[in-house]
This record gives C-alpha cells, sequence and structure tokens, in this order.
C-alpha cells in the first residue's frame, strides 16, 4: 500500500473529488482527517471510509479562519499521532462578468462575489498549508502539500475571480515548494479540468455541450482520476517533484 501508516489531510472532504480522494487514500493504508464546511456530508464520507475498513476524523470548519485550520491540523496529531500529507481541495466559484452592459445598464462584479471566492480558494489554502507545514517541520521527517488550481488559472470568461485565485495558488506553491523544500516538504499542485461534481452538475446543456466540444477528450473528468493524481503526488513515488502543477483536464489546456 502506498500510504501504509501515513495520515492525510483532506479539506472539501465532505464530496466529489475530496470524498474521491479520501476514498482512494484510505484504500492504501493513510489515516484521514477531514474538513469540511458541509458536516453531513463529512459523515458520510467518515461512513464510507470506514465500511471499507479505513479510518477517518471530521472536523467541520471554515478554512479562511485560521483557528479553524489549526484546529484541523491539530485533530491528525490528536487522534493518529502525526501529519504526513494535506491535500488542499476546499474551493468554490461564484461566476459572472467583471462588466456587464445591457440596454445601457453597467453591472458590476461585487466584493460579494469576488471576496468569499479569494477567501476560500487562495487564504484558505494558504491558511492550511501553513498549519500543516508546523507539525510536519518539528517532526522532521517532511510531508507532502497538494494544493488545487484549476484549468481556470489560464483565463476564463465569467470567472475573473475565480481565475485570480486559482492562478494565485500556482504562485503559492511554488513560492512554498522553494521555502520549504530544505525541510523535505514537497509542495505541488493539481490543476483539474471541469469534472462531474456539484461545480458542474448546474451547467446548462448546451453550455456544457460546448464545454465537451473543447476537451479533446470529449468528456468530464470523473472525480476518482482527480483522486489519482492526488495519490501520485502523495506519494514516495513523487519524492523528487516539487513546485510543479499537474494538469488532469482531458488535454483542453494544450490548446489555450
Amino acid at each position: 500500500m502506498q500510504l501504509k501508516d501515513k495520515v492525510a489531510w483532506i479539506t472539501g472532504g465532505g464530496a466529489g473529488i475530496g470524498r474521491a480522494t479520501a476514498l482512494r487514500f484510505a484504500k492504501e493504508g493513510a489515516c484521514l482527517v477531514l474538513g469540511d464546511l458541509d458536516e453531513a456530508g463529512l459523515q458520510e464520507t467518515v461512513a464510507a471510509v470506514e465500511a471499507a475498513g479505513g479510518q477517518a476524523a471530521a472536523v467541520a470548519g471554515d478554512i479562511t479562519h485560521r483557528d479553524d485550520a489549526e484546529r484541523m491540523a491539530a485533530v491528525a496529531l490528536e487522534r493518529f499521532g502525526r501529519l504526513d500529507i494535506l491535500i488542499n481541495n476546499a474551493g468554490i466559484n461564484r461566476d459572472g462578468l467583471a462588466v456587464k452592459v445591457k440596454d445601457g445598464q453597467v453591472r458590476l462584479m461585487g466584493d460579494e462575489m469576488w471576496d468569499p471566492v479569494l477567501a476560500v480558494n487562495l487564504k484558505g489554502t494558504f491558511l492550511c498549508a501553513q498549519a500543516a507545514a508546523v507539525p510536519m517541520i518539528l517532526r522532521g521527517l517532511g510531508g507532502r502539500v497538494v494544493n488545487t488550481s484549476s484549468i481556470g488559472a489560464l483565463g476564463n470568461v465569467g470567472q475573473a475571480n475565480y481565475a485570480a485565485s486559482k492562478a494565485g495558488v500556482i504562485g503559492l506553491t511554488k513560492t512554498l515548494a522553494l521555502e520549504w523544500a530544505r525541510f523535505n516538504i514537497t509542495v505541488n499542485c493539481v490543476a483539474p479540468g471541469a469534472t462531474d461534481t456539484r461545480m458542474t452538475a448546474g451547467i446548462p446543456e448546451k453550455l456544457m455541450e460546448g464545454l465537451l466540444a473543447k476537451i479533446p477528450l470529449h468528456r468530464l473528468a470523473q472525480p476518482e482520476e482527480i483522486a489519482e493524481a492526488h495519490l501520485f503526488l502523495a506519494s514516495d513515488a513523487a519524492a523528487y517533484v516539487t513546485g510543479q502543477v499537474l494538469f488532469v483536464d482531458g488535454g483542453i489546456s494544450v490548446g489555450v
């Protein structure tokens, strides 16, 4: 098993990619700490992990708050005695044009759409990375941090907030990789393309057809496919990989 005796903290563990990653990691022998705002979703993931023979602890909290991020890391130490892996998976979107003009009326993307996306996707990633790094550094045995960017980091109409946050994650990843290499902590990020989760479930049929036409593989990713990328970067197979962005997008980034 690739993660035997490892302890992994996964944010956004209540559904989608986070749940798929939790189940994949449990299969590889990891003990899990799962964070999310959705407490009911967390309990469903924990039940699924335990049904598969794994161990998991659920911690409901908001990663935009430093205290909550640190509390999630502390649970790993209290429950399992160590923390080896962080999968920074939690994220949100609030789509809209930066400036929309219709019938002579101007509508701007407001703070209510910008601030939460940057807070969760970028600030939350930073806070959790800090919280995970401290026990990894003090223990002296290194660790793995895997952040989540997106194909959206390359730019997408209607997603100025989301694109900015996910591009920021790439810069953050590269910087932390440089800072923490001396502690044997690798820091990488996965950049998924459109994935079959709640985030894409509401896309209208016509827009979905257009999206699929742009993807060379002509389909959405499944959460389990993103989980496999997480597993690689969290495992010893990627021990010499740091500061990298792995696009898991069906080929769409090739043409961007």
